[in-house]
C-alpha cells in the first residue's frame, strides 16, 4: 500500500476506551498495542544496529538488574490488581534493558518493554535505588500506553484513520513517519515528546513500580534535585526537556509519595 492509497482511507476502524492503571485517568488510543510493539520492535533494532552497546559489565549488569526486578514486580502485581483488569497492558510484551555509550543523561522505553539507558544517566543516579527512579517512570510510559495515545494524536492530526496492521504489512513511509514524529525519532531515537500529563503521571507510576520491585520511593526527591542542579543556568537535560518545571515535579512527588510508600510497606522486608 502506498502513501497515497494509506492517507484515502477515512474510517477509523480501531478505536479503545480505557483507563490508565493506578491514576485511573480515561484515554482513548486508536492503534493496536500488539501492532504498535511490532512496529516498536522493528525500530528499536534500527536504534541498537547504528548506536555502540555499552561494554562495562557493571552498568549492563545493574541495568538488568533493575529493569528485570520492576518487570518482574509489576507482572505480578497486574494479576491481581483490580482483578487482572490492567494484565493485557503488558501481555506480549519482551522485556529487553539495554545500555548504550552515549553521554546525554537519557534513558526510554518503547512500547513491548524496549529499554535503553545512555550511559551517561549513571553517573547522575549514583545507586541502584535512584536509576530505578528512572526506569520505573520510563517503564510507565510504555504501561500507560502514553506512547499510543500520543502516536493517536498524530493519526488524527493527519486524518490517518486506518488499522496499523494495514500500514506495518507494506512499512510504508508514511506510517514510519508518524512513527518516528510521535517518538521523537529525528536522525536518531531520542525520549518521546510526551505531554506534561503524561510526565506527571508517569512519575506517579514510576513510584508504584520501583516500590514494587523493593526500592525506596523516597530516592526519587534526591534523584530530582541532582537533575535540578544539572539544568540550572544551561540547556537541561534531554530526560527533562519536555518535563513539568523542577520545582512541580518535585512538590508533586513529596505530594503522592504517601501513597508510593503504601506499596513500599506492603513489599518491605
Amino acid at each position: 500500500m502506498n502513501k497515497i492509497i494509506l492517507l484515502l482511507i477515512p474510517v477509523i476502524i480501531f478505536t479503545s476506551c480505557s483507563k490508565v492503571p493506578i491514576t485511573g485517568r480515561k484515554q482513548n488510543t486508536l492503534v493496536s498495542e500488539a501492532e504498535l510493539e511490532t512496529l516498536s520492535t522493528s525500530e528499536y533494532q534500527k536504534f541498537l544496529s547504528t548506536h555502540k552497546l555499552s561494554t562495562d559489565a557493571r552498568q549492563v549488569e545493574l541495568v538488568k538488574k533493575v529493569g528485570n526486578n520492576i518487570a518482574n514486580n509489576i507482572t505480578a502485581f497486574f494479576k491481581t490488581y483490580s482483578n487482572g483488569k490492567y494484565l493485557k497492558n503488558i501481555q506480549g510484551y519482551k522485556w529487553e534493558f539495554n545500555v548504550v555509550e552515549d553521554p546525554a543523561v537519557n534513558a526510554w522505553c518503547m512500547p513491548g518493554g524496549k529499554v535503553v539507558v545512555y550511559s551517561g544517566l549513571l553517573p547522575v543516579t549514583q545507586n541502584e535505588t535512584a536509576l530505578a527512579v528512572v526506569m520505573g517512570h520510563e517503564i510507565a510510559h510504555a504501561v500507560a500506553k502514553h506512547g499510543n495515545e500520543r502516536m493517536s494524536q498524530q493519526l488524527k492530526a493527519q486524518a490517518l484513520g486506518t488499522v496499523l496492521s494495514v500500514a506495518v504489512s507494506g512499512s510504508p513511509q508514511a506510517t514510519q513517519d508518524i512513527f518516528n514524529l510521535a517518538f521523537g525519532v529525528s536522525g536518531n531515537l531520542s525520549l518521546l515528546k510526551y505531554s506534561r500529563t503524561h510526565e506527571t503521571e508517569a512519575d506517579k507510576i514510576g513510584l508504584v513500580f520501583m516500590a514494587l520491585a523493593g526500592y525506596d520511593p523516597n530516592e526519587a526527591i534526591p534523584f530530582w534535585e541532582r537533575m535540578s542542579k544539572m539544568s540550572a543556568g544551561a540547556k537541561p537535560p534531554q530526560i527533562l526537556s519536555t518535563h513539568p518545571s523542577d520545582a512541580t515535579r518535585i512538590n508533586d512527588l513529596k505530594a503522592w509519595m504517601p501513597e508510593a510508600m503504601k506499596y513500599y510497606k506492603s513489599v518491605a522486608k
